[in-house]
């Protein structure tokens, strides 16, 4: 039977700092914290927070965190009203936005990680370094070749217009890809869902003339046929698209040229 271990300095340690609140409801958080440059193994945290003197989302109890208990505390976070995708992370087993995840919606003490199957910078800051460059691969934006309209946009029927809802929405939190074990085991070949929602984008757009050259970047055995309709990615989109049914357009799209 095979045995698979984490390299030592990835096994997390099992006591970390506690930090109590002075009373009122309150509510356990146990936080992973990794500092590269201390050379200690991670470990979890435990922050009590009166949730009387707290705002509703977890996003408000890090930030509480940070600012009254251990200010070394590291994470990411910008809109605060799940626009900027910035503040995404794992809560309770499940990858979501810190920011339009309710405390209430947690039951019991909430366990709260980096994304899962990324390298760590610090605390729950992954490094999106490859995430963004497969983004840079596919690039995403209009490509034509027509010359631009004088004076004038490149205009869309309403009904062409409409086949972009659900895709331009993505805010590229990477939630999806993060969640899905095909992604886990061949990020280094497969895009993932978030990436082939993106690339969805443009060739759903009518606006675009290099349909043919885009399929030509996604015929690979892994870049896009990795897929294996998992579902994962649609559960815990937190803007609730499906990357799984633009990957699945994708794949007819390949399958009707081919004939």
């Amino acid at each position: 039977m095979a045995e698979f271990s984490l390299p030592t300095n990835s096994k997390i340690r099992k006591n970390g700092k506690v930090h109590k609140a002075d009373g009122g409801d309150v509510k356990a958080f146990k936080v992973y914290r990794y500092d590269p440059d201390s050379g200690e193994n991670p470990r979890y945290d435990t922050f009590e927070i009166d949730l009387d003197d707290c705002g509703p989302m977890v996003l408000d109890a890090l930030i509480k965190m940070k600012s009254e208990q251990d200010p070394s505390l590291t994470f990411r976070r910008s809109c605060r009203e799940g626009i900027c995708g910035s503040c995404s992370m794992n809560i309770n087993g499940r990858n979501g936005l810190a920011c339009t995840t309710a405390i209430e919606d947690c039951k019991g003490d909430v366990r709260i990680t980096p994304l899962p199957h990324m390298d760590v910078i610090k605390d729950l800051v992954p490094d999106f370094t490859h995430f963004y460059a497969q983004y840079a691969s596919i690039q995403p934006w209009l490509k034509t070749v027509t010359p631009t309209p004088s004076g004038k946009e490149r205009l869309q029927s309403p009904e062409d217009r409409n086949k972009l809802d659900g895709l331009y929405e993505c805010i590229l939190c990477a939630c999806c890809s993060t969640s899905c074990p095909s992604y886990w085991w061949n990020s280094d070949k497969f895009l993932g869902p978030a990436i082939l929602l993106q690339a969805y984008r443009w060739l759903a757009d009518s606006r675009d003339e290099m349909t043919g050259e885009r399929l030509d970047e996604l015929e690979d055995p892994f870049r896009l046929y990795r897929c294996h309709t998992i579902m994962n990615c649609a559960n815990v989109c937190p803007k609730g698209l499906s990357p799984a049914r633009a990957i699945a357009e994708t794949k007819k799209m390949m399958a009707e040229r081919a004939i």
